[in-house]
């Protein structure tokens, strides 16, 4: 359950998306998020996330990058290491855009893969930059901004989130049928990715943004159930250090880099619930 009514938003969400999008980059730092595409030469560092998935062959470019940064750190790049970091970068596009809106504004975006781009960053390839390019958002009846045209008023909370896991999983899943094309891994652990990215990014957008409760109790409410194809409901966890943790979903492939061992939460060594 959110520790949120409809009418308790710590900050007024007056205007479009644009707006919003200013505000809730100076709410973290982990990506910088913004509208629409910088204009002049840095324009030519943003990736649209539909040229991807309308070319899947893009992605081995990416994986090519990453395996020339792995290779300088490690000495190789295996295949899987390299296929299962590009999974969860990209997945997190869509999901922190998501988590981020829904988490301050509670707003959230078309996450249509048309109306997403992002940035790699110029040293470990891995996205340090999210565009939203649509104006379309869909809202609460209490926030200012429903009587825009571009918005679109659900009922409360329930339904929001519900407009979030569809719209999610409607990105996710082309991804999926693109994805398999060039990576050696199955649908399963894709799954389990886009499941890892959404968890992970409601939880991050509330620690990052000073409320690590909120951002857990976002989580819960969110996937609060497993909701098929996504792999289960939140795994967010109390630890005996009374520290909040998640067991993961899949797995990243970094044990299979020279003296690299499995992740905390990996499944490789995690117990499955039964």
């Amino acid at each position: 359950m959110s520790l949120r009514g409809p009418g308790d938003l710590t900050r007024a969400a007056v205007g479009g998306l644009a707006e919003s999008l200013r505000r809730v980059d100076g709410l973290q730092d982990r990506a910088g998020i913004r509208f629409d595409l910088p204009a002049g030469p840095s324009r030519g560092q943003w990736q649209r996330c539909e040229e991807l998935l309308e070319e899947p062959s893009l992605f081995t470019g990416w994986h090519d990058l990453l395996g020339d940064w792995l290779r300088a750190r490690h000495g190789e790049a295996p295949k899987r290491t390299a296929a299962g970091y590009v999974m969860s970068w990209y997945l997190h596009v869509p999901a922190y855009a998501a988590a981020l809106l829904l988490h301050h504004e509670r707003r959230v975006p078309s996450l249509r893969a048309s109306e997403l781009a992002f940035k790699l960053s110029g040293d470990r390839p891995h996205p340090d930059g999210i565009a939203v390019l649509g104006t379309e958002f869909y809202c609460l009846p209490s926030d200012p901004g429903s009587v825009l045209p571009e918005a679109t008023v659900v009922a409360d909370e329930h339904e929001l989130v519900a407009v979030l896991r569809a719209r999610y999983i409607a990105h996710a899943a082309r991804f999926v049928r693109a994805y398999r094309q060039v990576s050696p891994l199955g649908p399963r652990m894709l799954w389990a990715a886009a499941t890892d990215a959404l968890d992970n990014s409601l939880w991050w957008a509330g620690r990052h943004g000073g409320d690590e409760g909120a951002g857990v109790a976002d989580a819960a409410l969110v996937l609060d159930a497993t909701y098929a194809p996504l792999t289960s409901a939140s795994t967010l966890r109390m630890t005996e250090q009374r520290e909040w943790a998640r067991r993961r979903e899949s797995c990243c492939f970094s044990y299979l880099l020279p003296a690299e061992a499995e992740c905390d939460g990996c499944p490789r060594t995690c117990a499955r619930p039964s």
